[in-house]
């Protein structure tokens, strides 16, 4: 097989798309208490600025995979940005609750496109060679938080000096860039004869919508309430049914026996563990920062420089280190118990604290966590499935870890408002709630790592170090 000439390039613009993915996330988390006051958004609902986002993207992952599989992953990418570019340009327009939610979730769509393709695509540009595939790997990665480094930080600058509209009304052109630049870059593939399962997606992305619904809704509500049981009952019953279709159509969204495939399972469980504990810790750490030490959205967004630069260069050149040297086991289940570590710091946080003390110490142990679970995680995900499923393991592996955001977002919500952190205004009552937080983070990151320490196999014993640079060592199958 020969390289493709404009790989790396190619790879400069699969990163620009996980690193605007993620961003979309990141950027609005400055910009809350901004949006909150223009729109008119509770404390409760301030979430769904992010989860309306996350649940269309995570709700939709799979669907995108299976359409790079059946329409080619350069075409998908390609409508992908359009979308998000629509999205956007929505976002910024609206002046109500409803309308920003509802543009969040077009974004999210989009994001649902671009995510698996943009995986695929990697995948077919650098199968060649398995050390290039863990570089090009790493870079992929390492574009995650480089994307919440910009996002945080931009997010700032745009909300104190421009407005807040204007964090996504930078995606459009750079969507139209995407676009114009896709054509030449990215390598086709032939399309593949199937049809759609509608009825299976349109499930999924309801019982995971309704779950989180739930969960942000039950402190209201009651968790007994009647609301809530049946909304939950009514995710269970959404999900139970598309596993049901996906047991008993002929073209199924999401192949099931994939998932007996080694590791394949467990490596995926891990990136939705490191997800609900992640994206959790990043929400709640930018409302301490602004609604308890008193940051402005600049200075929020500039606080959290340390943790995602520390991330960045530790996923580019620790990571492949560690998988180099240990596996791709070893460092999945100690990135997950060092992230808990992390966020257990932070829950010491205090209502008159400062952010060397209370934020900057905790914060670089929880990204030094992140960024070692990360890419071997990844890594075995992804390249578990055969060749053909390409964008079906990319779909159910980004699923993993943003259903696993969504979630974890939604019941630390629901913890964090519990213990006092709907108060506004009063300093402790928020403190506690976001305390509360971070230790049910901590508490899913400790048992995540467990988990991938009972799950996870260890490949075969090799005899020789050319063993040692076969793909299956090298990006973690």
């Amino acid at each position: 097989m020969h390289p493709h000439p404009k790989r790396w390039l190619a790879l400069a613009v699969i990163a620009l798309a996980q690193f605007m993915v993620i961003m979309d996330t990141s950027i609005i988390g400055v910009a809350l208490p901004e949006i909150q006051q223009d729109l008119g958004f509770s404390q409760e609902n301030l979430s769904w600025v992010f989860n309306g986002y996350v649940v269309a993207f995570g709700g939709l992952l799979l669907l995108g995979g299976r359409l790079a599989d059946l329409f080619g992953a350069k075409r998908m990418f390609s409508l992908g940005w359009a979308i998000l570019a629509v999205g956007s340009l929505a976002a910024g327009l609206a002046g109500s609750v409803g309308v920003e939610i509802a543009a969040r979730a077009v974004q999210g769509v989009g994001a649902a496109l671009i995510a698996p393709s943009a995986l695929t695509l990697l995948m077919m540009l650098f199968a060649h060679d398995p050390k290039e595939l863990t570089k090009a790997l790493a870079l992929y990665g390492a574009a995650a938080p480089a994307g919440g480094t910009a996002g945080v930080f931009l997010g700032g600058v745009i909300t104190e000096w421009i407005s807040w509209p204007w964090i996504y009304y930078i995606y459009i052109p750079i969507a139209i860039a995407a676009i114009a630049a896709t054509p030449s870059l990215m390598p086709a593939a032939p399309a593949r004869r199937g049809r759609v399962d509608i009825l299976g997606a349109t499930a999924v992305t309801a019982g995971i919508a309704l779950a989180v619904f739930a969960i942000v809704r039950a402190p209201e509500e009651g968790w007994g309430s009647t609301a809530t049981l049946l909304s939950l009952g009514g995710a269970v019953a959404l999900l139970a049914g598309f596993v049901a279709i996906q047991a008993t159509v002929r073209q199924p969204l999401v192949r099931l026996a994939i998932f007996k495939t080694p590791n394949l399972g467990a490596a995926n469980l891990a990136q939705l563990l490191l997800g609900a504990a992640w994206i959790p810790m990043w929400y709640f750490l930018n409302l301490y920062l602004q609604q308890v030490l008193g940051f402005g959205a600049f200075a929020g967004g500039a606080a959290l420089l340390p943790m995602t630069l520390a991330i960045m260069l530790l996923m580019i050149v620790v990571a492949p280190r560690a998988i180099a040297r240990f596996g791709f086991k070893v460092p999945t289940v100690a990135g997950l118990w060092i992230l808990a570590i992390g966020l257990a710091g932070l829950s010491l946080a205090r209502p008159d604290g400062n952010f060397a003390a209370d934020v900057l110490p905790a914060s670089l142990v929880a990204a030094f966590g992140m960024a070692l679970a990360f890419i071997p995680s990844l890594g075995t995900a992804i390249s578990s499935a055969r060749p053909e499923e390409g964008g079906l393991a990319s779909g159910i592996v980004n699923t993993s870890y943003q259903v696993g955001s969504a979630l974890g977002l939604a019941a630390m919500t629901a913890l964090a408002s519990a213990q006092g952190a709907d108060q506004l205004g009063n300093l402790e009552a928020l403190t506690d709630g976001f305390s509360a937080a971070f230790i049910g983070a901590a508490a899913i990151a400790a048992v995540g790592g467990l988990i991938a320490l009972l799950t996870l196999r260890r490949p075969p014993a090799t005899a020789d170090a050319n063993d040692r640079q076969q793909p299956s060592q090298q990006v973690g199958v």
